[in-house]
């Protein structure tokens, strides 16, 4: 039963405490639109998007308006498109992104994810032909997203998929006109999970439901406001004491945001999937992960107990979440992604919090090197040799890692470059040493799964 306490509480985290869903998506399978001519099937594709997402915002609208509690994105996540593209060119993987492009700007939102590849043990025609487009593709739409997966605890690294899409990336960041924006809307996984709600790395797994809603509910500013309150009660907290209040505060937006899912699910007629309930920030102040740290007693984002607080707070994040639903899924932890937290990218301006830090970081947090830019004449090499290095993180520690750089063009160390919007804005930065693996890259091949992927 609901005490008035916990209501109360409810209330003021929407109110105060900037409280919001981050994200209804909708999962959709794109299987059956499968043609063998490509404007048939690009049409195919549009169509079922339009009818299935029809009703997507006016619904969460209504659901937002009826518990006063903000949806601010309404999104659409896709079975994996490379399905749908064996046996076409790359003429017609760039038509199928468009026709999503279309249809998403039909419905009304904002990204669309799911033009995406797994090809962490190999790489079929149509994994081939999506990887070769995604210049074109991301470059050329608005609102579509890529992913990749390149590796899996328990199929090992594809190397050789690794150095082609560090090529595309360079290729999709050339795009001088917005700085780079398209390698934005591109991350590259290791152990991607199949209910991700979160953008650009959502989409519709294999063994997910024909139609589904997953729910994304974050809460920087919630979590920042208890440990602040706790603290002001008791300044000799302890770490575990941080925790505990942590975990209770992940416990009520978990409920809040599975209401909001089912709500949304019963509406559309489709089923509900899960609430994931990452801690993804925004480039406001109150809305930062970063600042979570900093509440903590971490003053200075990289200093020594860093990583330390970054598995403090992804943990009990996942505690209080699976205590308060038997729903969560998709990442559900702790974002790190620079560019959109303020106090992230603050600190990598001042400098304290470096490339190899934020690479320690990923091995404890819910993904991996996430809006990070780079300087524009970063190779494919280096490129390749960051993804391995991630992906070696996320294969060791059974965990889902991915890396979302920008090499931004003409950039240079130290630049600042602003996106805008939830994007947010950064200082390009560089590894300590980015020469010197070239050779170990150009080896290609697989690298085998670690000996605790055969635990059956």
């Amino acid at each position: 039963m609901l005490k008035q306490h916990d209501i109360l509480g409810t209330l003021r985290m929407v109110q105060e405490e900037h409280l919001d869903v981050r994200t209804v998506t909708l999962g959709i399978n794109l299987n059956r639109c499968a043609r063998r001519d490509p404007a048939g099937q690009a049409q195919a594709v549009y169509t079922r998007i339009v009818n299935c997402a029809r009703d997507l915002v006016a619904l969460c609208n209504q659901c937002a308006d009826r518990y006063g509690i903000p949806i601010v994105n309404k999104r659409i996540a896709i079975s994996p498109a490379s399905v749908l593209l064996e046996d076409h060119d790359t003429a017609a993987a760039v038509l199928l992104a468009e026709a999503i492009d279309r249809a998403a700007r039909a419905v009304g939102i904002d990204l669309l994810g799911g033009f995406s590849a797994l090809v962490h043990k190999g790489m079929t025609p149509g994994a081939r032909t999506l990887i070769n487009a995604l210049p074109q593709a991301l470059t050329q739409t608005q609102r579509v997203c890529a992913s990749v997966n390149v590796a899996t605890t328990r199929a090992g690294m594809n190397v050789d998929a690794i150095r082609m899409v560090a090529q595309k990336l360079v290729e999709t960041a050339a795009d001088t006109a917005r700085r780079g924006f398209a390698a934005a809307k591109l991350v590259v996984f290791a152990n991607m999970p199949e209910d991700n709600p979160f953008m650009a790395g959502a989409l519709l797994g294999a063994g997910e439901p024909d139609t589904v809603v997953n729910v994304g509910v974050s809460g920087p500013g919630v979590v920042k406001r208890a440990v602040e309150r706790l603290l002001r009660q008791r300044p000799e907290a302890t770490l575990d004491e941080l925790a505990e209040e942590i975990k209770h505060t992940a416990f009520r937006v978990t409920r809040t945001g599975e209401l909001i899912g089912r709500e949304v699910a019963s509406r559309l007629g489709v089923p509900f999937g899960v609430v994931d309930l990452s801690l993804a920030p925004t480039p406001r102040v109150g809305d930062s992960v970063g600042e979570i740290y900093q509440a903590m007693g971490v003053e200075q984002l990289g200093a020594p107990g860093t990583t330390a607080a970054v598995m403090l707070l992804n943990d009990a994040v996942k505690k209080g979440g699976a205590f308060a639903s038997s729903a969560v899924g998709g990442l559900s932890g702790a974002f790190i992604p620079v560019m959109e937290d303020h106090a992230l990218s603050e600190a990598v301006t001042n400098g304290t919090l470096t490339l190899e830090k934020l690479e320690a970081m990923t091995a404890v947090c819910s993904v991996g090197l996430d809006m990070i830019l780079l300087p524009g004449d970063t190779t494919p090499e280096t490129l390749a040799g960051i993804i391995m290095d991630e992906a070696a993180i996320g294969m060791a520690n059974r965990k889902t890692t991915g890396v979302r750089v920008i090499p931004v063009p003409g950039a240079a160390l130290g630049e600042r470059i602003d996106f805008g919007g939830l994007f947010g804005a950064g200082t390009v930065t560089a590894p300590a040493c980015a020469t010197g693996g070239e050779t170990f890259v150009r080896r290609g091949g697989h690298i085998p799964a670690p000996i605790h992927s055969l635990n059956n």
